[in-house]
């Protein structure tokens, strides 16, 4: 199968990214990213997260934040909610798109959230029947795909099995994350490939963090293989609790860069981003992760 004409990239930076940066952004700081993001052409960002503030703290603002979304045209503001308490918060302040998470590691689920991955995935049945009733639509994302960083490499048929599951419970779209960023280009295709035996690869995402500096390598395996929706921060915002020294999503920029120079279409202005990914790590007082950033920001000065 060739390469897609048009990637959907899925803007994660202000939930995925910034709670999982050491320190608090104020409500106005995540407030402009999201909107100097949808201003730059990304299709989806996803906003916050309805979860208890003991647990993530970073998201305690996440009511004020949904609420103050001056909504763009076209732009879908998802919001990750957990369970039937986070959903409903999240619809009493305007959410239509929320997101729901399990793990393809029983290690992981179980020293996480001290259930299995089947009991995990039926907790979020009520979350699903209160969707549907509302009208809502939900996405699922699938951690540990590649990895898990207590029991190592998964077996892509759990991928499979966890993925199936949350797509027959109603996930319209399904999230595939290498939440460690171990896995390297092989591995990924035929991790897509078990899963696409059972969900239709355009209800397929590809969510890669570059811990190993994989993560392009793995998102161009995958593109060949169907994949057309890619999940990224910018400026390589986060990391992940889990694994000490995991690094961020891949960022936004280089994936960008990368679908640029092979003609598929994004949608998104480059300029724009880069200039968001640079205002945002100076409000977190660090430097972008994104290579294709500190790129561009070279050739400013030179210039």
């Amino acid at each position: 199968m060739g390469l897609p004409e048009h990637v959907r990239i899925v803007e994660v930076g202000p939930r995925d990214g910034l709670q999982n940066e050491p320190g608090s952004v104020s409500s106005a700081v995540k407030l402009e990213l999201i909107h100097r993001l949808a201003n730059a052409g990304l299709p989806a960002v996803e906003a916050t997260a309805f979860v208890s503030p003991k647990w993530v703290p970073q998201m305690a603002d996440h009511d004020t934040v949904l609420r103050g979304i001056q909504r763009r045209n076209g732009v879908r503001y998802p919001v990750l909610t957990p369970n039937l308490k986070g959903f409903e918060n999240a619809v009493a302040a305007g959410a239509d798109e929320v997101a729901v998470f399990g793990a393809a590691s029983e290690s992981f689920s179980r020293r996480n959230i001290n259930c299995s991955i089947d009991e995990s995935l039926e907790r979020f049945a009520p979350v699903m029947e209160a969707a549907q009733a509302h009208g809502v639509r939900v996405r699922g994302y699938v951690s540990c795909v590649l990895g898990c960083p207590y029991e190592g490499a998964i077996e892509p048929k759990v991928v499979a099995h966890v993925s199936d599951t949350l797509y027959r419970m109603g996930c319209y779209e399904i999230s595939l994350g290498d939440t460690i960023g171990v896995g390297t280009p092989l591995q990924a295709q035929r991790m897509v490939a078990a899963v696409a035996e059972r969900v239709p690869m355009e209800h397929l995402a590809a969510h890669f963090h570059d811990t190993y500096g994989q993560a392009l390598a793995n998102l161009f395996a995958v593109l060949q293989l169907g994949i057309a929706t890619v999940d990224s921060a910018v400026a390589g915002l986060g990391g992940c609790p889990y694994a000490k020294g995991a690094s961020g999503n891949v960022a936004t920029e280089d994936v960008v860069y990368m679908l640029n120079g092979m003609d598929i279409d994004t949608g998104v202005d480059m300029d724009a981003l880069a200039a968001t990914g640079r205002w945002i790590c100076e409000q977190l007082g660090k430097q972008p992760a994104s290579r294709v950033a500190r790129a561009l920001a070279a050739r400013a000065t030179e210039g």
